[in-house]
């Protein structure tokens, strides 16, 4: 049970790195993840299940996310669509392609090869592998990206979208290559996630925003002062530690349907902490 939650929180973890990119560095919320990541499993799940290479289907799912990512941002780079609501289009328009792509609601993996089978160890060992693996490739591409001179813009525009543009920043191809990057890393993740799982659901990115901003919070909250390496560490320390607390949660008996209702109190609790800390030294310190 310790393996397979660890292996799950790991996987979990390249959601929540996706989210990053944009949520954190350019400082925005993109909606358009619930629409990519599912799309990411949709798409691997019905090429596997077609004889294709799980890698080679992993490597067009991301694809397919970036495509996602690309419509989301042209929609808000080009057409001066809110990021919020352009991410809402895009995300919408991913449930009937995910339907067009499957061909109905859900697909399955019964008896299909996939990354994880490819391990030469047992189960869980193999999904813990896969997931460390995953999440060391993701992390190095990332800190490689953003310490070049391209990624130094790319934070910039994060940063101050006018002094970046003051510089000769082209700020809207830095965002709009954001949100590629971005629900790319996402739909790997989803990809990842129904290959474990073993199947593909439309209804799958419902609500894994929480999850993905899960992983960030609660790995500031218990890190500070951090390089961006480290930074990128704690999500998965993150999304690992948010995968025990909601094993908690159910092995105390609570009605796993409300899973959700879960994950947003434990997010919400999270991002009030800092807070509450806050109030809680002033009143210490003020009676002393």
């Amino acid at each position: 049970m310790i393996i397979s939650t660890i292996s799950q929180g790991l996987l979990w973890s390249i959601l929540g790195l996706g989210i990053f990119m944009t949520f954190r560095v350019l400082n925005f919320p993109d909606m358009t993840i619930e629409g990519s990541f599912p799309l990411g499993g949709a798409v691997a799940v019905t090429l596997i299940t077609q004889g294709v290479s799980p890698f080679l289907a992993t490597l067009v799912a991301v694809l397919a996310g970036c495509l996602a990512g690309l419509a989301s941002g042209i929609l808000y780079t080009k057409g001066k669509i809110p990021t919020l609501l352009s991410g809402i289009l895009v995300m919408t328009s991913c449930h009937s392609l995910i339907l067009m792509v499957m061909g109905r609601a859900n697909l399955g993996l019964l008896n299909r090869r996939v990354i994880q089978d490819v391990l030469p160890f047992s189960g869980e060992i193999n999904e813990l592998i896969l997931g460390l693996v995953a999440v060391v490739i993701v992390v190095g591409s990332m800190i490689v990206f953003l310490d070049t001179r391209l990624g130094q813009a790319y934070i910039a525009t994060g940063d101050n979208r006018e002094m970046a543009q003051s510089f000769g920043i082209n700020t809207g191809k830095m965002e709009l290559m954001g949100l590629i990057i971005s629900n790319g890393i996402v739909a790997l993740a989803g990809s990842l996630i129904a290959q474990q799982e073993g199947y593909a659901d439309v209804s799958r990115g419902i609500g894994v925003i929480v999850i993905g901003l899960a992983s960030l919070i609660i790995g500031e909250v218990m890190f500070s002062n951090l390089t961006l390496l480290e930074r990128l560490i704690t999500v998965a320390v993150g999304a690992i530690a948010y995968q025990f607390l909601i094993l908690g949660v159910i092995s105390l008996g609570f009605n796993t349907s409300y899973l959700r209702i879960y994950s947003a109190l434990i997010l919400a609790v999270f991002l009030m902490a800092p807070e509450m800390k806050k109030k809680f030294l002033k009143t210490t310190s003020s009676s002393r």
